[in-house]
């Protein structure tokens, strides 16, 4: 079991490096044709500024996805049993998915600062 959790998390780790790498080379190419400085601290700022926005909003739709499916799978089964608990279920999967948009309006903050 661990060892395949182990290899599910290499594998999430290497589409998100493959994600990361050529936007962080996007970004700083448009920092600087863009009208930005071109100075290289300020293309730096540009750059870490744009993977932290690319963490911030992965992150939090990710959790936000497991959270979903966790509680929407368990919120299905006790509606199937109790249908007065699907109103307060459907509650819960709500402020689960208000950590995906937690994290946009984060990731929005950070590209503002660019």
């Amino acid at each position: 079991m661990t060892k395949l959790l182990s290899r599910r998390i290499g594998q999430i780790g290497a589409v998100l490096a493959l994600i990361i790498l050529p936007s962080s080379a996007a970004i700083a190419e448009e920092a600087v044709r863009g009208g930005a400085p071109t100075d290289m601290v300020s293309a730096y700022k540009a750059i870490g500024l744009g993977l932290a926005a690319a963490f911030a909003i992965a992150m939090s739709v990710l959790g936000a996805g497991h959270a979903v499916g966790r509680i929407g799978s368990a919120a299905l089964g006790a509606a199937a049993e109790k249908p007065e608990l699907l109103t307060r279920s459907i509650l819960f999967v709500a402020l689960a998915e208000g950590l995906a948009v937690l994290g946009f309006a984060i990731a929005m903050m950070l590209i503002q600062k660019i």
